[in-house]
Order: structure tokens, then sequence, then C-alpha cells
């Protein structure tokens, strides 16, 4: 699938991974980007994208990812702006890290994850990026139906690619019980969806980052990054958002990406 002259919707646009991959897209001449964040930080990076390119191909939109009126409207202007949406990386994730269960010193009574914590991740880690994905999916089977397409065939063009974003997590880490939860779930969405949306010629795929120098894992503090995280990452530092914003461009490009790609650094978790 050709990245030049595709429409593109990116949520969690606003930093880190996000907004490296609107630039890389600008770069490889994408045709027009909806860039979606809870903050309005995702204004100036629409701002930052246009200028870099010299042309108004990207649009900021703040809201929440969750809220499905907010995505029928993003994709509902993206649509009318730049025509249907068939790039969809649903970027946008939290992180509420806690152990599974606590046990209290001075009072010796175990208390565990909070369960409405626990959901606030699934609906912005898990439940909002399928949503975002299948709402592209949607946009183009529609079209083809009214087109009085049926099964896409090989013989035709790709007609879309949704990349979620996993993340080494996914393999299990000590005090993410929610968070590595969600990004394992996204690995099974990617794999049903993939079946599905291929009908209507849409491919998915999962990448899974190791740990990415983000606002997210910077927020771990210095002293988690130096003592627990570059000691167990073979390249000896973080990755650079660059990095697996090339990543993701290639599982765009490359009709043979429908499964998993591990851009890890080399890290190995450690019990």
């Amino acid at each position: 699938m050709k990245i030049s002259g595709a429409v593109a919707i990116i949520t969690g646009a606003a930093g880190g991974i996000g907004k490296a991959l609107a630039l890389e897209l600008a770069r490889r001449e994408i045709g027009g980007l909806g860039l979606v964040d809870a903050s309005a930080t995702v204004m100036d990076v629409a701002k930052e994208t246009n200028d870099f390119i010299g042309a108004p191909l990207a649009t900021g939109y703040a809201g929440d990812v969750t809220d499905c009126a907010f995505r029928a409207q993003v994709y509902e202007q993206v649509r009318a702006r730049h025509g249907q949406p068939n790039i969809c990386v649903p970027a946008a994730g939290i992180t509420r890290d806690s152990l599974a269960v606590k046990v209290d010193k001075q009072t010796l009574k175990a208390s565990i994850y909070s369960i409405n914590t626990f959901r606030q991740v699934v609906e912005v880690n898990l439940t909002a990026p399928i949503y975002w994905a299948m709402e592209m999916v949607a946009g183009i089977a529609q079209d083809r139906a009214r087109q009085g397409l049926k099964r896409w065939e090989p013989a035709e063009e790709l007609q879309g690619v949704v990349v979620f974003i996993g993340s080494v997590s996914s393999r299990g880490n000590k005090g993410q019980i929610a968070y590595a939860a969600t990004k394992a779930g996204l690995e099974g969405a990617a794999a049903t969806l993939m079946m599905e949306a291929i009908f209507h010629g849409v491919r998915c795929a999962i990448l899974h980052p190791g740990y990415t120098d983000t606002p997210m894992v910077r927020a771990l503090g210095e002293k988690v990054i130096d003592e627990q995280i570059i000691p167990r990452t073979q390249l000896r530092r973080l990755i650079r958002p660059q990095e697996i914003a090339d990543a993701i461009c290639f599982m765009i490009s490359n009709a043979a990406m429908s499964g998993s790609l591990w851009a890890d650094a080399g890290y190995f978790p450690v019990a």
C-alpha cells in the first residue's frame, strides 16, 4: 500500500510516537492527516506538521478518544476534507501502574488493584483503539458496497491498513496488570479484525515497541529508566520515537505485514 496520497488518522498524536509518526507520514507525502489527542497540544503538532511539509494536510482534533460521538465527528470531518481515511494508527494510551495485590505493612490487610482504574485503562488502551479501527473499516466497506463491489480480490489495490500499538509489556510486566492486559488484548483484536477486514481489502497488524523516549516513559523517572530499563535493553538506550514511526511506515507499506512486529531494542523483562 502506498503512503503517498493516502489519508491517515492517528490518535495519541500530541507527542511521542504519534507526533513522530505524523511528521514521518508527512515526509512520505501523505495526502491528509487527522491528528487526535486528549490534549489541545495536538493543534500545535498539526501546525508543525503543516509547516514542515509546506501544505495544509494535517488537522488537529482535541477530545476524548473513548467518546463515540467524537470519533464519528473526526472521521466525518477528515472524510469531508481529504476523502475516506485508509490508514488508522490508534496510538493513544495511558498507564496506571500499581501492583495487582498489595499488603499494608501496618494493618497486614491485602488490597487489590482498583477495578475502576482497570476499566479506565481498558477503555483507553483496548476498547478505543479497536473502535477507531473498525470505524475506518466500516467507511471503506460502505464505499465499496456503494460501488457494487463485494469481496476484495488480490488483483485490486489494498484498500487500507490498521496498525495497533502494543508493547513489550504484553508479555507481562510487574506493576502493570491493566496496561499489560490491554496490550496483549490488542494482539487478539488485530488477528481477528484482519480475518474480517481483509474481505474489504483492509489489513491489520500490531507493532510492539520497547521502551521509547516518550513523556509516558520519562514519567517513570530517571532512576527507573537507568536502573531497570536501560540495563535490560541491548541497545543500552531508549528507543527514539522516529525509529518506531519508521517501523510503523514499514508495516503500512509492506503488504506481507499482517501479524506482529517487535521493535523492542533487545529488551528482556525480568520477574
